[in-house]
């Protein structure tokens, strides 16, 4: 087990730079292989890590740039692990789905760098390298939706970067800053999030879905928009207690704007892709509203509907993507009674939407109902408004269900569909598997994820510095029965 993490950062990019020596009809065989052992390799991280320690894992340390505290510094925990196993797992599904025709090898290649940088993201322990994985992964994620989107490509992709690059400038002098104050503190520099950890921060510290290609979508809903809610769990709440908990009420306001003014967009959409983007706008604002929760109900509950979201969503721009390549449209006027024509794509696709919708004894709901329970105890009132996007959430979702699905087949071209093949139904039932069995029985990655939130809820009374910040933590927790 010894540096399986670095094995699992840069394998799929040395496979990636491998790729180039293989012919364009074996490249589709050798991207599902390669992340096919990614996933593997992540299975064998899972199995070997200790539930039951709340601290980081299979840790791998070596001094990079030592006389500037940077380090190559590697560790898993209860938090990372399923984010982890997330990026492997959708990688390895939109291989298997994947439909494109053209430059499939360029798209391969860059696939297999993008899913370097997530994982990276997702394990390093170091705030530079962290920056540095969090900017690769706007290289090829550029790359994949202006070479393979739809007809606003290129905009779509200059936008995506544009505004990811913007927050990112602000978060380098962040960066920076933060290695400054503990040098100011200890007299040394260091880059090392644990080493962080320690430091008692006083409170004066000062389009992109619709045009991507189908496997752009995916990973892009899946992995890539979990990265911005993983750092606020990483670095917001433990570096920065007392802020936090200053700028919950705003914070929470913004999520239930973004809850509610989401869904009634996906409401008023034609496009099947679009009510799907918009859709994920509305559930990252759940997510983010747990996290605010400052107890361990909302904040492994947003982890979990990260895990849950990311399965759901994947699978269901999967769906449009099936049905894309058949009709070479999205607009739900140019369907109606699928279900008729292709009845397994409508019986997944009906899971998916009640997985999306937070069904009980789906994946949806789990997460859900536990950031809005864990929210509920901060504010109650907060809770009840962001419990209406999972109302106006069915709405939208039955809404498209039934223009597409049901009714009379009035286009001709619709009436000889052919249903989901091999291929599709071998990438979409370990999806539906993982959506019934993590409703039904959640406890092995709840219980996991739980020991690193607590032992997160610890050090953040321990750092805050004002009496106010540590009496809400402690009086969420001792609500919801974790002190």
């Amino acid at each position: 087990m010894e540096h399986i993490l670095s094995l699992l950062v840069f394998f799929p990019a040395m496979a990636g730079l491998l790729g180039f020596l293989v012919t364009k009809e074996s490249i589709r065989a050798y991207g599902i292989s390669v992340s096919a052992i990614e996933f593997f390799l992540s299975l064998v991280l899972w199995i070997g890590f200790d539930g039951s320690n709340a601290g980081y894992q299979f840790v791998e340390y070596y001094p990079f740039i030592p006389s500037y505290g940077m380090s190559y510094y590697l560790g898993v925990d209860g938090i990372s692990l399923f984010l982890v196993i997330l990026s492997t797992f959708i990688t390895m599904i939109a291989f298997i789905a994947l439909s494109i025709k053209n430059e499939i090898k360029n798209l391969i290649i860059s696939v297999l760098f993008l899913e370097m940088t997530m994982v990276g993201v997702f394990l390093i322990l170091d705030v530079i390298w962290f920056y540095a994985f969090w900017e690769l992964s706007l290289v090829p994620m550029l790359y994949i939706i202006g070479a393979w989107g739809s007809a606003n490509r290129m905009y779509a992709s200059i936008k995506f970067f544009l505004y990811t690059f913007a927050g990112s400038v602000l978060m380098l002098v962040g960066i920076l800053y933060m290695g400054f104050l503990y040098h100011e503190a200890t007299g040394i520099w260091s880059f090392a999030l644990p080493d962080w950890y320690l430091l008692q921060i006083p409170f004066g510290l000062p389009y992109a879905h619709g045009q991507a290609p189908t496997i752009g979508s995916i990973i892009l809903a899946a992995v890539l928009l979990k990265m911005g809610s993983y750092g606020f769990v990483r670095f917001s709440l433990p570096l920065f207690p007392d802020a936090s908990v200053y700028f919950l009420i705003p914070v929470a306001t913004i999520c239930i704007i973004m809850v509610i003014y989401a869904a009634m967009i996906a409401y008023a959409q034609e496009d099947m892709k679009q009510v799907i983007a918009y859709s994920s706008i509305s559930h990252m604002g759940i997510v983010v509203l747990g996290t605010f929760a400052m107890n361990a109900e909302g904040i492994t509950g947003s982890i979990f509907l990260m895990l849950s979201h990311g399965i759901v969503s994947g699978a269901l721009f999967m769906l449009v993507g099936v049905i894309y390549d058949r009709r070479h449209t999205k607009m739900m006027k140019d369907f109606g009674g699928l279900a008729s024509v292709m009845p397994n794509f409508a019986t997944i696709y009906g899971i998916m939407l009640m997985a999306s919708v937070g069904l009980p004894l789906t994946i949806g709901f789990v997460g859900e109902f536990l950031s809005l329970v864990g929210f509920y105890r901060i504010n109650w009132i907060m809770a009840l408004l962001a419990g209406t996007g999972i109302i106006l959430g069915a709405v939208y979702m039955l809404v498209l269900y039934k223009k597409s699905f049901f009714g009379a087949i009035v286009h001709e071209e619709n009436k000889t569909l052919q249903d989901l093949n091999a291929k599709e139904l071998t990438a979409l039932i370990p999806l539906v598997a993982l959506v019934v069995m993590l409703g039904v029985y959640p406890k092995p990655v709840l219980s996991a994820i739980d020991m690193s939130v607590q032992k997160m809820l610890v050090l953040m009374e321990q750092k805050a510095v004002d009496q106010s910040t540590k009496d809400l933590i402690i009086k969420a927790n001792t609500i919801g029965g974790t002190h």
